[in-house]
């Protein structure tokens, strides 16, 4: 399995749905930079199931621990590995998912490909994975913030029907973003989309949706052409979340519908500060390498496939059957997915960097 994301800054996650525990162990976090657990829990905590009623049951607390690669609050350069411990196992919701693959989830596929998948829950495809790249990303978040003054805030754009228009606020904060339970920075969006998930609850059904993200203090030259473009990079990290289905990086889709004379950002002067556009269509990408301007994408995130309702499908023998997942599930991801965009989108940029660092 491909377990491991980076080229400098790399991230190996570990770990199954209903196993002991999951984490990460970064290699190449350089020396020197103040890390502790509280620097990493508090993005945890956003990800973490059982926040509202908007999302999974599951009560976990996802308290990471520091196992090695810090000494007095300080990184030493070597492997940092991380942990945190499943807490709320039932394994039980899940037995009769062992002759059963859930449509649209990956049991089917994980059995085909290696012969056997784990016996409760998603296991490695489980979003409960995704643990340890929000672990990993809030290290890489704070060396970018200490050392580059990066800034990345990821939020709840569309729900279902239900959709923000207009750019991303000028003053968007987490704070802002946190102040709904939707995690959309928008007050009255943000209740039109809670409408939405409680509908699809109440019916034993899910919706999907769409998370914005905000980089911002990025310097310009951040990509490798030509296979490790920022955007390509950016595409790979999004892509391997559970449940994407796309991602569009500045007008995305909607620029295959203008003119170049209208999609083109012109170049201004910033001062002493080197140049800027006047607008913002390339995302703050161009040419697969950072231009200096904010950048922008968004990723779109599939209905969640685990769902309570009745569906008539076969099990692996080709029988047909109704199956209703027992499981605790959530009936969107989006408010939850907010941090493990932030924290994919922090570890392509943490590598980037050193890596643009490297070249003196």
């Amino acid at each position: 399995m491909s377990s491991t994301f980076g080229t400098v800054f790399r991230t190996t996650t570990f770990g199954e749905s209903h196993g002991l525990a999951v984490g990460a162990v970064i290699d190449g976090c350089p020396p020197g930079l103040a890390l502790s657990e509280a620097d990493i829990q508090p993005q945890l905590t956003r990800r973490r199931p059982g926040q509202s009623a908007l999302t999974t049951p599951r009560d976990e607390q996802d308290r990471v621990r520091i196992l090695s690669g810090v000494e007095a609050g300080m990184t030493l350069g070597t492997p940092i590995a991380l942990e945190v411990m499943n807490e709320a196992q039932r394994p039980g919701d899940y037995r009769e998912l062992q002759s059963v693959p859930r449509p649209s989830h990956a049991d089917y596929t994980y059995r085909m490909k290696y012969g056997v998948a784990a016996r409760s829950g998603g296991g490695r495809a489980s979003a409960r994975e995704t643990i340890g790249r929000v672990a990993a990303g809030a290290v890489a978040e704070k060396m970018l913030r200490d050392r580059r003054g990066t800034e990345i805030v990821a939020f709840v754009s569309a729900v279902a029907d239900v959709e923000l228009e207009g750019e991303p606020p000028a003053d968007l904060s987490r704070d802002r973003v946190d102040a709904t339970p939707v995690r959309c920075p928008d007050a009255g969006t943000a209740e039109r989309m809670r409408e939405r998930i409680e509908a699809a609850k109440a019916d034993g059904d899910s919706v999907g949706g769409i998370v914005t993200c905000v980089c911002r203090g990025i310097q310009a030259g951040w990509g490798e052409p030509i296979f490790d473009k920022l955007t390509a990079m950016l595409g790979r990290a999004m892509l391997s979340i559970p449940a994407t289905k796309g991602i569009e990086i500045g007008s995305g889709f909607a620029g295959t519908r203008m003119r170049g004379s209208e999609h083109n950002d012109p170049f201004v002067a910033r001062g002493g500060c080197g140049l800027g556009t006047a607008t913002n269509r390339s995302g703050g990408i161009q040419g697969g390498i950072s231009n200096g301007e904010p950048i922008v994408f968004r990723v779109a995130f599939k209905p969640t496939a685990t769902i309570g309702r009745a569906q008539h499908t076969v099990d692996y023998e080709g029988n047909e059957v109704e199956l209703a997942a027992r499981g605790r599930h959530d009936p969107c991801i989006l408010p939850r997915a907010v941090p493990v965009v932030e924290a994919m989108a922090a570890l392509v940029l943490a590598d980037l960097a050193l890596r643009q660092a490297a070249r003196g």
